[in-house]
């Protein structure tokens, strides 16, 4: 009877040894009743569910009900479909029901235990999402794409969210009962979880750890010798498993793409449609003044004056459900960020804010409004510190809120939906919202129409290993000569923008701009991620210019070959290969795979016993058995003594 029940709740991937339902929607009960014992129309039946510790009518989270005649899916009933050799009951729970474990019982017949998850498919629950693709994508799906890289360079990276594998629902349900809200009042917190924007904001404080028992710790240095790096995860599965077999002990480490993705894993777990997004030169505003303030120093490199920060990118997920606590017309999608960054309401957890009230500034709208407004929408101001402790306003061009991105509905392509955030930039409507939100800086900042113009360029194809081109660009719009310093330089940066060792420098003292174009040439390698900034003084005036870009070294590309027809249940080989792109030998160099549905759950590590020399290629082969047909995708992650970190994948169609 499981096995139909989940089958027909779309929870059978969790598996069929135990029920799993999702409210709103009728499941079946058979009773083996002695003889005669159940008279049609004679007979009554007394039905208790309660969930939670401390279940009560008042909180809702226990309810009394006996057999009606037909199903109301409006509220807890019983109707007895069946009485041949065994009664059928058909019970369903309310569209608003608490989400959780529950337990049933029937009277004299017994009692039993099942979980209830939430129900995208119904049309009476708060999660209701049209269009089974999309269902498939953001609540069935157990694997994904996040993107990283930079605004000019989006780097897809695969994930496996695996939300159906064994344990990992059960660590979710965890999660929600060591939450400091259930602790402190368990019967409260109970009735909560009837409600998905109270679990979202639960789940955006669980992820992290900063206030309770939650999953992962983050930190942003090079030194992660006590734990894992950030980079080496691949998926939330061992993430989850390991927090939950040790006690709720937090995993070391995370960061804003971690904390999504294992904030996504849990959300679509529980029932509700979630995805990650990545929002480009993302802003951090601390005192939300919306107004990021940053300071440069001679050179024009970055100083850490301020705790307003620009990260190269942000990810934080979005949950679909309905906002019945606004007024209407802000339903839908919902900007949820587990990343510890700044406290709200007294914990460090963030959303969920609608995207239309981003969108139209509705900032006071709950929950954290302006924070998330002032990610996609601060005004950057840039000052330059002289050696005489002097400051100087820099005329920059730098923005934030760039080309937002998600994973496309049944593909891999990136999906652009910066437009559920911002209005265009310049527009009518944009102007009306920055109103809306006081962000009157931005209205001024729009006026500002710079004589000089500085940007910086680079070569087409930036490969880790290889030499290219960087190009300062100036524009001369003033109609007269100017005589200019051109300070030009070039460090290594972590995606959230701290800044590591330099990479390159060179300061021009007499640049003559007669015409429209000077170009500086300047070869730089190493590191995946180096900042870029050209300052460049006008003589005459004494005002400074500030062009800064980030660019990503891409990494080799894993090349993944299935070997066989890939069938279920069948043992399939792929033979995995990645050439060293470097000028010096690969050493310890091993091979990490893992994938939903294709590994039973586990992790494949291969590890090679000789060098890789430069040009040569490392190759591996890998022995897998899929567990369920369909697309799936095979998650390979391959680390060297030199070459770390390097992300690839393959989908992979198994047969029946």
């Amino acid at each position: 009877i499981c096995e139909f029940n989940n089958t027909d709740h779309r929870t059978e991937l969790n598996g069929t040894e135990r029920l799993i339902v999702r409210r709103g929607q009728p499941f079946t009960v058979n009773l083996h009743l002695r003889s005669g014992a159940y008279q049609p129309g004679s007979s009554a039946l007394d039905l208790t569910a309660e969930t939670g510790p401390q279940p009560s009518d008042q909180y809702g989270t226990r309810a009394s009900f006996g057999l009606t005649d037909q199903i109301d899916t409006s509220q807890w009933s019983a109707a007895v479909t069946s009485h041949m050799d065994m009664v059928s009951l058909s019970i369903c729970s309310p569209p608003d029901a608490p989400i959780g474990r529950w337990r049933l019982s029937l009277g004299q017949a017994g009692q039993f235990e099942f979980v209830l998850l939430y129900n995208p498919w119904c049309t009476g629950d708060m999660v209701y999402m049209e269009g089974e693709k999309e269902l498939e994508e953001y609540v069935l799906a157990q694997d994904g794409i996040i993107f990283r890289g930079n605004s000019q360079y989006p780097i897809p990276t695969p994930w496996n969210f695996g939300q159906f594998e064994d344990g990992i629902l059960d660590a979710c349900l965890r999660i929600l009962d060591m939450n400091p809200k259930c602790l402190r009042n368990p019967g409260k917190d109970a009735s909560g979880r009837r409600n998905p924007i109270y679990v979202s904001r639960v789940i955006s404080a669980m992820v992290n750890c900063n206030d309770d028992q939650g999953v992962l710790l983050g930190k942003w240095t090079n030194d992660y010798t006590d734990g894992v790096s950030p980079m080496s995860w691949r998926g939330s599965v061992e993430i989850l498993r390991n927090w939950d077999r040790t006690a709720c002990e937090p995993v070391r480490y995370g960061q804003c793409w971690v904390f999504a993705a294992v904030a996504c894993s849990v959300s679509r777990a529980l029932g509700i449609p979630s995805r990650v997004i990545t929002n480009y030169q993302s802003a951090h505003d601390s005192n939300s003044n919306l107004i990021i303030e940053l300071f440069v120093d001679e050179n024009g490199q970055l100083m850490k004056n301020s705790r307003d920060m620009i990260w190269n990118y942000h990810c934080w997920i979005e949950n679909w459900m309905t906002r019945p606590d606004l007024q209407t017309g802000f339903d839908g999608w919902q900007a949820v960020d587990p990343t510890p960054q700044e406290k709200s309401e007294g914990v460090y957890c963030c959303g969920p804010i609608p995207l239309k009230a981003i969108k139209q500034g509705e900032i006071t709208y709950k929950y954290d409004g302006p924070f998330i407004f002032a990610e996609v929408n601060a005004d950057v101001h840039t000052f330059w510190k002289l050696k005489d402790g002097r400051t100087k306003k820099v005329i920059t061009t730098t923005k934030v809120g760039l080309k937002i991105s998600t994973k496309s509905v049944g593909s891999d392509e990136r999906e652009d939906i910066t437009h559920l955030y911002k209005y265009p930039e310049g527009s009518e409507e944009e102007r009306e919202t920055f109103t809306k939100a006081n962000h009157q800086n931005k209205l001024l900042q729009q006026q500002d129409n710079a004589g000089l113009l500085i940007n910086v360029k680079v070569s087409p194809e930036m490969r880790k290993g290889c030499d290219f081109d960087v190009f300062a660009v100036v524009t001369n719009n003033t109609g007269s000569e100017k005589k200019c310093r051109l300070v030009f330089g070039s460090r290594a940066v972590s995606y959230n923008g701290i800044l590591g060792g330099n990479c390159g420098f060179k300061d021009l003292l007499n640049v003559q701009l007669k015409g429209m174009v000077f170009s500086c040439v300047r070869h730089l390698t190493e590191d995946n991620l180096i900042r870029l900034a050209a300052l460049l003084v006008d003589y005459s005036t004494q005002e400074a210019y500030l062009a800064v870009r980030n660019i990503v070294l891409v990494n080799p590309e894993i090349r993944v070959r299935i070997l066989g027809e890939p069938k279920e249940r069948r043992k399939l080989a792929a033979e995995i290969t990645l050439q060293n792109p470097l000028s010096v030998p690969l050493l310890d160099c091993c091979f990490t795979v893992e994938g939903s549905n294709l590994t039973d759950g586990k992790i494949i590590t291969e590890r090679l016993d000789s060098a890789v020399e430069p040009g040569q290629d490392a190759k591996v082969k890998i022995y897998f058995t899929p567990t369920r047909s369909g697309l799936r995708k095979l998650v390979v992650d391959f680390d060297s003594n030199k070459l770390c970190h390097v992300k690839g994948y393959r989908n992979v169609i198994i047969g029946k």
